[in-house]
C-alpha cells in the first residue's frame, strides 16, 4: 500500500523527491494558515485506524495515499462519516504497521483533499498533525478499525544555548545533504524552520532512513531528544555516502585507466603493425600474442598474475633486447605446463592388483603398498576428500633393491595400474642442484629443473615419477642434488614447491614418486626420512623360472627372431641357467643367458646344424653355452670344496647386489717365525677390524671353556683372511663365523659344508642382531647351503622370507656362540690336522 502512495505522490506532483518535499513544505504553510482551528486538538480522541505498512507519516508531513486499498478507503470513509455533522476535516489515526504488529504510536492525521491521482485511481491527501498514544479499541461507524488515542504533549527541555547548537548542527548536516542532491530551494526551506519538534519531524522526508529509524523517531517525544536521533542518522549517513563516494571514484578511476590502456594498446598495434609493412614483415600470428593466450589459458590465480607481468614487460622491451627471448621461453614454459589437468584414478583395486600380478613376479611387499594407496584414495574420493589442509593425497616410496630385480619396470606398471602418465627422470651421476630445482632466469640458457620438465612432459599433475637410482647422487662446489630433493619429496611441503626458473608454486602433492636405490647407506638420512621404504630383496629360484618362462624367454624370441613354436625353453633348462649359471637377486644376467641360448640356436639353424622346433633341456646347456660357472658347493667333491680343511667358515653377507655368501679363512703362524699378534687381510672396513679383535678376545679368555689349545695364540700369529680382497667389506655380521673359524683351527675339527652364519659377536659370546636377513637367506639357497645360523633377535626377520625358501632350509635363532660352535663343527671324533 504505500508503495503504491509513495507512487502516487510522485504522479500527481510529477517531482523528483526533493521538490515533493518542498512542495509539501508549501503546501504546509498554506494549509495550516487556512485551517488553523483544526490543530486544537482535545484529549481523548476516539479515531479510525489508518495502517501504513512499513511506512511511517511524522507530524508535518503531507501524503498522498491510494484509495484502492481496502483499508485506507475503509479508514477515510470511516473519518468522512464522523466529521460530516460538524462540518469539520474528516481526522483518521496514520499508525505504522511492521509484519503486522501496530506501533504503540500514531500521528493524527486530516484528510485535505479526495479526489483522483494521475493514474485516474482514487487517491486522498492526508497532512499529519500530531503524535497520538494509542489506547484501547472501540466502537464507530463504518468498516474501520477505532481506537482512543491521547494526544502527546511535547514541551523543548535543556540549555537554550544547547539546544540552540543543535539546531544549528543539524541544518549544517541537512544543507550538506540537500547541496549533494542539488535540492538548492528546499535548503532555504529547512533553513526557516525555528521550532525544534519541526525541524525534528522534517527527517520524515530523508529517504535513507530505515522503517525501524523513522519509528523510534516518532515514538520519541521529547523535541530535543528526536533532534538529536534524527542529527546522529544523518551524520552515519553522510559518512556512509563519503566513503560511497570514495569507493565509486576508485573504482571510476580504475575503468577509466582501464579505458586508457585499452587504447593506448591499440594504438601500440596500430604502429607495430605500420612498422612491419614499412620492413616488410610479415604479420605476426595468434601464437604471438601472449597476453590473449594467458588470459585464455586455465591458469592459477598467482600464476596469471605472474605471467601477466612478464607480459608487459615483454611488451615494453624492444625487439632487439635479449630480455625478450628470456620472457618468451619463460612464458612458453608456463603455457606448457597442465596446471589443471589430471588424468582420472582407476579404482579398480582387483584389477590393478591383476594387472600388477601379471606384469611382475612376487614382490608381494610393493604390490600390497599400491593396492593400499589405491583402496585409500578410492575411499578419500567417495568421501569427498580428494583435497585436504591444501594437500592431495600423493605418495613417496623408496624401492630399495639389489640390481635387476625389476625397480624400474615396475614403476611403470604402478602407472598402468593406477591409470597415470608415467615419466622416469635418471639421476645417477646428477651433481648439480639445478638439475633438480631449476637455474635462475639470470642465466643465458636457464631452463626449469628436472621435476618441472618431467610434470610437463606427462602432461598432467599426478602423474607416476620414477627417481631412479637417487643413491646415486652426487654433490660438488654447485650444490647438493639430494638438498633439493627434501622438498620435493617432503609431503608436508611439496604441494608449494618452488621452481628457481619458473618462481611460482607448483603443486606436487598429487604425484607418485618411486625413488629406486641399491644402497641404503648412501642416501642422506634427511631423505630418506621423507620417503616410506619397500625392500625387493631379490627373487627365489621358482620365482626366476616363471619371469623367465612368462616375460625374458618371449621378449628375447623376438629379439632373435625366433618364432614361438620354433624354440621352447623346458623348465629344468630355466631353473639350471638361474641356479648354476647365473647368482644374483636379479634375473639381468638370467635374461643375458636367455639370449646367447637363443642366438646360439638361431646361428645354427642358419648354418644348417640344429633343425627346428627344438627344446630345450638342462643337459643341452652345456653343449650350447659351455660349462656352468656357479656350482653349489654341496655339489663339489668332499675334498675339493673350501671347508674341506679346518680354519675355513662360510658367512653370509650383504652387497649392492643383494645377497653373497662370504668365506672366512684363518690361519696360525710357524713359531719359529716370531710372528705374533692378529693379522687381517681382504680390504676390511674398521668395524670387521674390530669384530676380528672380539672374536680372538672371546676365544683367549673362553678356550679353556670351550676346550681350546688357547696357548698357541700367545706365541703363534692368528692370520683372517677374506677371499676377493679386491671387494671392500665391512659391518659387524661376520663376527661368529670369524669366531667359528679360529675356533675350528684350534680345535682342528673342520666346519660343515652345509651350514653358513651371520650375527655380531660379542666379548661374552653373545650373538646380537643383524640385518639383511632376508637377503642373506636368499644367497644361501642360491649356494646350495641347507643349514643357516642366525641371531635370535632376528626370528621375526623369518616373516618376510618367502615360504618356499624356509622349506629348503633349516635355520637355527642362536643367543650364544657356543651354540653356533656346536651346530657348526663337525664332531670331535673327525679330526684333521691343521696346517700352520
Amino acid at each position: 500500500m504505500i508503495a503504491q502512495s509513495e507512487r502516487s505522490r510522485g504522479n500527481i506532483s510529477g517531482l523528483t523527491c526533493i521538490e515533493s518535499i518542498q512542495l509539501n513544505l508549501t503546501a504546509l504553510g498554506e494549509i495550516m494558515a487556512a485551517d488553523a482551528d483544526d490543530f486544537t486538538v482535545h484529549s481523548p480522541l476516539t479515531l479510525p485506524v489508518l495502517p501504513l505498512d512499513d511506512e511511517v507519516v511524522l507530524p508535518g508531513m503531507v501524503v498522498p495515499l491510494d484509495l484502492s486499498d481496502t483499508e485506507v478507503r475503509a479508514a477515510v470513509e470511516a473519518a468522512q462519516a464522523a466529521a460530516r455533522p460538524s462540518g469539520n476535516k474528516p481526522k483518521v489515526l496514520l499508525v505504522p504497521r511492521v509484519d503486522g504488529t501496530y506501533a504503540a504510536t500514531g500521528v493524527l492525521g486530516t484528510v485535505e483533499q479526495v479526489g483522483r491521482l494521475s493514474d485516474g485511481d482514487p487517491g486522498a491527501l492526508i497532512r499529519g498533525v500530531g503524535r497520538v498514544r494509542i489506547g484501547a479499541g472501540t466502537t464507530g461507524p463504518g468498516g474501520a478499525l477505532w481506537v482512543e488515542g491521547t494526544v502527546v504533549e511535547e514541551a523543548v527541555t535543556g540549555a537554550p544555548g544547547a539546544v540552540s547548537e543543535l539546531v544549528t548542527e543539524y541544518k549544517a548536516l541537512a544543507t550538506a545533504w540537500l547541496k549533494k542532491r542539488g535540492a538548492w530551494q528546499v535548503v532555504d526551506r529547512v533553513q526557516q524552520i525555528d521550532d525544534v519538534a519541526q525541524l525534528a519531524d522534517n527527517s520524515g522526508y530523508s529517504p535513507f532512513l530505515t522503517t525501524a529509524q523513522k519509528i523510534e523517531l516518532l515514538e520519541t517525544s521529547d523535541p530535543v531528544a528526536r533532534l538529536r536521533l534524527a542529527t546522529e542518522q544523518l551524520r552515519e549517513h553522510l559518512a556512509e555516502q563519503d566513503v560511497a563516494e570514495t569507493i565509486a571514484k576508485d573504482v571510476q578511476e580504475g575503468v577509466d585507466k582501464q579505458q586508457r590502456e585499452f587504447l593506448l594498446r591499440r594504438q601500440l598495434d596500430a604502429v607495430r603493425k605500420e612498422l612491419r609493412e614499412l620492413n616488410g614483415e610479415a604479420e605476426g600470428d595468434e601464437s604471438d600474442d601472449y597476453r590473449a593466450r594467458v588470459e585464455a589459458a586455465d591458469l592459477p590465480g598467482k600464476v596469471r598474475e605472474a605471467a601477466l607481468k612478464e607480459v608487459e614487460k615483454l611488451e615494453r622491451a624492444s625487439d632487439q633486447s635479449p630480455e625478450g627471448s628470456w620472457i618468451r621461453t619463460w612464458l612458453d614454459t608456463v603455457l606448457e605446463l597442465p596446471w589443471n589437468e589430471r588424468t582420472e584414478d582407476a579404482y579398480d583395486i582387483q584389477g590393478a592388483k591383476a594387472l600388477l600380478d601379471a606384469e611382475h613376479a612376487g614382490l608381494a611387499d610393493v604390490k600390497e603398498r599400491i593396492t593400499e594407496y589405491l583402496a585409500v584414495r578410492k575411499r578419500r574420493a567417495d568421501r569427498g576428500l580428494g583435497v585436504v589442509g591444501g594437500r592431495r593425497g600423493g605418495a613417496v616410496l623408496a624401492l630399495v633393491g639389489p640390481p635387476g630385480v625389476g625397480k624400474t619396470s615396475l614403476g611403470e606398471s604402478v602407472a598402468h595400474a593406477m591409470g597415470r602418465t608415467f615419466v622416469r627422470v635418471a639421476l645417477g651421476g646428477v651433481r648439480d642442484e639445478a638439475e633438480i630445482r631449476g637455474h635462475r632466469r639470470t642465466y643465458v640458457g636457464a631452463l626449469p629443473g628436472r621435476i618441472v620438465r618431467a610434470i610437463k612432459e606427462a602432461g598432467s599433475m599426478n602423474p607416476v615419477v620414477l627417481l631412479d637410482e637417487i643413491d646415486k647422487v652426487g654433490s660438488d662446489f654447485r650444490g647438493d642434488p639430494a638438498a633439493a630433493l627434501l622438498e620435493v619429496l617432503d609431503p608436508a611441503q611439496n604441494h608449494t614447491f618452488r621452481d628457481h626458473y619458473l618462481e611460482v608454486e607448483l603443486d606436487l602433492s598429487d604425484v607418485v614418486f618411486l625413488a629406486t636405490a641399491n644402497v641404503l647407506e648412501s642416501i642422506p638420512e634427511a631423505l630418506l626420512d621423507r620417503m616410506e621404504l619397500v625392500r625387493l630383496d631379490g627373487y627365489t629360484e621358482d620365482e626366476k623360472v616363471v619371469i623367465a618362462r612368462d616375460h625374458l624367454v618371449p621378449r628375447q624370441l623376438e629379439r632373435a627372431g625366433i618364432e614361438p613354436g620354433e624354440v621352447t625353453l623346458d623348465d629344468s633348462a630355466l631353473r639350471r641357467l638361474a641356479g648354476e649359471y647365473t647368482r644374483e637377486a636379479g634375473v639381468r644376467n638370467l635374461e643375458r643367458s636367455v639370449a646367447r641360448l637363443l642366438r646360439k640356436i638361431a646361428a645354427q639353424h642358419e648354418l644348417g646344424d640344429r633343425e627346428l622346433p627344438f627344446t630345450v633341456t638342462d643337459a643341452d646347456l652345456r653343449d650350447l653355452i659351455g660349462r656352468p660357472h656357479h656350482v653349489p658347493e654341496s655339489a663339489q667333491d668332499p675334498s675339493e670344496r673350501r671347508t674341506a680343511v679346518p680354519g675355513v667358515a662360510t658367512g653370509l653377507a650383504v652387497t649392492g647386489a643383494g645377497g653373497d655368501v662370504l668365506f672366512v679363512e684363518a690361519s696360525l703362524a710357524d713359531p719359529e717365525t716370531g710372528a705374533a699378534g692378529l693379522t687381517l687381510t681382504g680390504q676390511l672396513g674398521d668395524v670387521m677390524k674390530e669384530s676380528a679383535q672380539i672374536a680372538l678376545s672371546f676365544l683367549r679368555s673362553h678356550g679353556a671353556e670351550l676346550e681350546l689349545p688357547v696357548a698357541d695364540l700367545k706365541d703363534r700369529g692368528v692370520h683372517i683372511h677374506f677371499p676377493a680382497g679386491a671387494v671392500p667389506k665391512d659391518g659387524p655380521s661376520a663376527g661368529v663365523t670369524m669366531t667359528t673359524a679360529l675356533a675350528s683351527l684350534l680345535s682342528g675339527r673342520q666346519v660343515r659344508t652345509d651350514v653358513a652364519m651371520t650375527g655380531e659377536v660379542s666379548l661374552t659370546g653373545r650373538v646380537l642382531p643383524i640385518g639383511g636377513v632376508k637377503q642373506k637367506l636368499l644367497a644361501a639357497h642360491r649356494a646350495g647351503i641347507t643349514t643357516v645360523i642366525i641371531p635370535k633377535r632376528n626370528e621375526a626377520d623369518l616373516d618376510d622370507v618367502p615360504a618356499e625358501i624356509l622349506d629348503t632350509l633349516d635355520v637355527h635363532p642362536v643367543t650364544d656362540v657356543r651354540q653356533v660352535l656346536e651346530l657348526a663343527l663337525s664332531p670331535a671324533g673327525s679330526l684333521v690336522t691343521a696346517a700352520a
